[in-house]
């Protein structure tokens, strides 16, 4: 079915497109899209993106016609053989020092494949155990010797500053605490912008438009805004100084969110209050990726279910995402 709807009617996530426009507006920037998506779909995909107003580098899309010419049913559904070597090969090109920030999402094991990519750039995986995982994933064995072959062409410079996992299949946050402060899972895409602001990537402005978007175009409420930065806080992924930041930036320019005044003094007064809720952040930890690929698995399963019998987490910031 999405292998021939139109590209107008192809689903954008709520902010997605905002956020990339803003970053490729106000940072230098390489911006490379890696999709498990068929290389059939590139010109439904590439029009789609078009009509979102996204401009790209690089376009990595799955050759899953020529796997199936070949008889390589497993590779359809091998994610980590699929991403990880297209991340070491894109990264093989890339300028060495050049600070990087990954996206995904929790349908295709993202938030495992771009934390080994990170270690593997930071040298804290060995060949030994980055060849136990592939094995573990079912990847061929050609492509496992083609991964290995890329992890000593690139240069170790630990450039990963952030990941962030769009919960897409309504998993729980909790889950990606394996991974470390580094994992940010957000809910909309509000949200990885003001962590980007936290790292200094992404000025105030730039953000709060992001933030407009989601009021103007995608129906959310000052609450929606107000509990996305609330729930930030409180898993301990940004800062009361951050959130100062953003409340200081939105009382001196002209309001992104077309809101009115007394919407907007509502706003201001909820960005006072989270700066207060802060909660503890997931704590350093080395990886361990074997298990990490079961329990991802096992994850996906459980989110499979929860999206069937239509039950959200407990946590998840109410209305506007939905």
């Amino acid at each position: 079915r999405t292998a021939v709807e139109k590209p107008e009617r192809k689903r954008t996530v709520p902010g997605a497109a905002a956020l990339i426009r803003e970053l490729r507006a106000t940072v230098p920037s390489i911006v490379t899209i890696l999709s498990g998506s068929p290389e059939q779909m590139r010109l439904s995909l590439e029009a789609k993106l078009r009509l979102d107003g996204i401009q790209w580098d690089e376009f990595v899309l799955k050759p899953s016609l020529r796997h199936i010419l070949r008889g390589r049913f497993r590779a359809l559904r091998d994610q980590v053989g699929y991403k990880l070597p297209a991340l070491l090969a894109a990264r093989v090109r890339a300028p060495s020092h050049a600070p990087e920030t990954l996206f995904g999402d929790d349908a295709e094991a993202d938030g495992l494949i771009y934390s080994l990519y990170a270690d593997i750039l930071g040298d804290r995986v060995n060949d030994r155990t980055l060849t136990a995982v592939l094995e573990h994933a079912h990847t061929y064995p050609d492509v496992i010797s083609e991964t290995i072959r890329l992890v000593h062409k690139v240069t170790r410079t630990d450039p990963v500053r952030r990941i962030f996992i769009h919960l897409d299949r309504k998993s729980e946050p909790a889950f990606f605490r394996i991974y470390g402060p580094r994992v940010v899972p957000v809910y909309n895409y509000f949200q990885a912008a003001a962590v980007l602001v936290e790292d200094g990537i992404l000025a105030p402005l730039p953000a709060l438009r992001v933030g407009g978007v989601l009021v103007v175009a995608n129906e959310f409420s000052v609450e929606d805004l107000a509990s996305s930065v609330r729930d930030l806080v409180t898993r301990g992924h940004l800062g009361a100084g951050t959130v100062r930041t953003l409340r200081d930036a939105l009382g001196t320019v002209t309001d992104p969110f077309a809101l009115d005044a007394k919407a907007r003094d509502e706003f201001l007064t909820a960005l006072d209050a989270s700066a207060w809720e802060a909660g503890e952040a997931p704590a350093r930890a080395e990886i361990d990726y074997l298990a990490a690929l079961s329990d991802d698995r096992a994850r996906w399963e459980a989110a499979r279910q929860r999206a069937k019998a239509g039950v959200r987490p407990a946590n998840e910031p109410p209305e506007g995402e939905r």
